[in-house]
C-alpha cells in the first residue's frame, strides 16, 4: 500500500483474507496508484460490520474519493480515467 502519510487516500479497497477477486484487484490497484502518486488503503469487512453489511455480496469494492467505484473486479484504464 502506498504510504498514506505521503499521498492523500483516494482509492480504498473493501474486501477480506482469502479472496481470489481481492488479491486481482489489489494488484490493478496498487500498480495504478504507483504509477500515479495516489494514495490507498485496504479495508477488511470481517473487521468492519457496518461494510460486511453493505458489502458482503460484493468483494472486492473499489472506492474513488469516498464514492463507490467498482464491484468484483477492477478496469484498470477506468480506474486511472477516474483519478486524473
Amino acid at each position: 500500500m502506498t504510504d498514506a502519510q505521503s499521498s492523500p487516500v483516494r482509492v480504498v479497497l473493501v474486501g477480506r483474507p482469502g479472496c481470489h477477486l481481492c488479491d486481482e484487484a489489489r494488484e490493478v490497484i496498487a500498480r495504478v496508484a504507483a504509477d500515479l502518486g495516489v494514495g490507498w488503503e485496504e479495508r477488511s469487512i470481517d473487521d468492519d460490520p457496518g461494510l460486511r453489511e453493505r458489502y458482503a455480496d460484493d468483494i472486492p469494492v473499489t472506492l474513488v474519493d469516498g464514492r463507490t467505484h467498482d464491484f468484483w473486479r477492477v478496469d484498470e484504464g477506468r480506474l486511472r480515467a477516474a483519478l486524473r
